[in-house]
């Protein structure tokens, strides 16, 4: 198989892939920073909100002083109830109600706390959900919704005796507890989340594992094509030059050695040094598609 057709494959499998992520929308995102953003040492990530911004992670207990009850009289530190209406294959969200209360996440004797304020779509938690009609909340729709719409509710909460993940930029602030506040930055979100990781990425596919499967397939496909295609046009680069390269006997069967005899490159060497440059590029580029698709930098 021609190498470009190779090369041209992985390009195409990669963009599917991709393809296929992007239709998660945030929770894309969200999911590709929790498997790769590093974790540090609170005490560690104290020390960084002194320095240059990073995007890290910390984990351990929550800790607040100003809890509120739930119905079933949970300590918590952020409640958020959002009424969604179906709209085609999406869920657009018409009422949301949030509680929140200032924490920190605690490790031993150091603490960050969180900002709150920029929980959004980086909020990781078990969804208590219920399914119905517009015509059973009135009150929490627009008017103009028709009232057998598809209706959801979802409810998403943090309590005060969870441990959490945490992901952000540590910033140094005079007004919170402790003196360094943990929240969105770099053009990154703030998330958060009570599950261990693994737990956290079925959440954010809502279970399904159809479309991970075919955006995993894809990837995999793709970089398989691509590091083939790269292979065999490198290959092709070097045994062309050699060949144009060897020495071929005369009509008059002289000596090879003589003067005007002697072997040369008969084949266009900057071509092949071309080609060589531009299978480089096309493995660099392939390598920051890829890196860029499972995380980014972890620092």
């Amino acid at each position: 198989m021609e190498p470009l057709l190779l090369i041209a494959a992985g390009v195409v499998a990669l963009a599917v892939g991709i393809a296929v992520l992007r239709r998660y929308g945030p929770r894309y995102r969200v999911g590709r920073l929790l498997a790769a953003t590093r974790i540090v040492p609170i005490g560690e990530a104290r020390m960084l909100a002194d320095g240059p911004a990073r995007y890290i992670g910390i984990s351990g207990r929550i800790d607040a002083e100003d809890e509120f009850e739930d119905d079933a009289h949970r300590p918590l530190v952020l409640r958020r109830a959002r009424v969604q209406v179906r709209d085609g294959d999406d869920w657009v969200t018409v009422d949301e109600h949030r509680q929140a209360v200032a924490f920190e996440i605690r490790e031993g004797i150091d603490s960050i706390a969180v900002d709150t304020a920029a929980i959004d779509e980086g909020l990781v938690v078990v969804l208590r959900e219920s399914v119905g009609t517009a015509a059973d909340v009135p009150d929490r729709v627009p008017n103009g919704i028709a009232p057998d719409a598809l209706v959801r509710l979802r409810i998403e909460q943090v309590s005060s005796v969870e441990h959490a993940i945490v992901l952000g930029v540590p910033v140094a602030r005079d007004d919170v507890a402790g003196g360094v506040l943990m929240t969105a930055g770099l053009g990154r979100p703030l998330v958060l989340t009570t599950l261990e990781r693994d737990e956290a990425m079925r959440v954010l596919t809502e279970g399904g594992t159809r479309r991970p499967l075919v955006a995993a397939i894809a990837l995999a496909s793709g970089l398989v094509f691509l590091t083939l295609g790269v292979a065999l046009a490198f290959l092709g680069a070097v045994t062309g030059t050699a060949m144009a390269a060897s020495p071929s006997p005369s009509a008059a069967g002289g000596d090879p050695r003589s003067s005007g005899q002697g072997p040369g490159l008969v084949g266009d060497p900057l071509m092949a040094i071309g080609l060589v440059v531009a299978i480089g590029l096309v493995a660099l580029v392939a390598t920051l598609v890829y890196v860029r698709i499972t995380g980014g930098r972890r620092t």
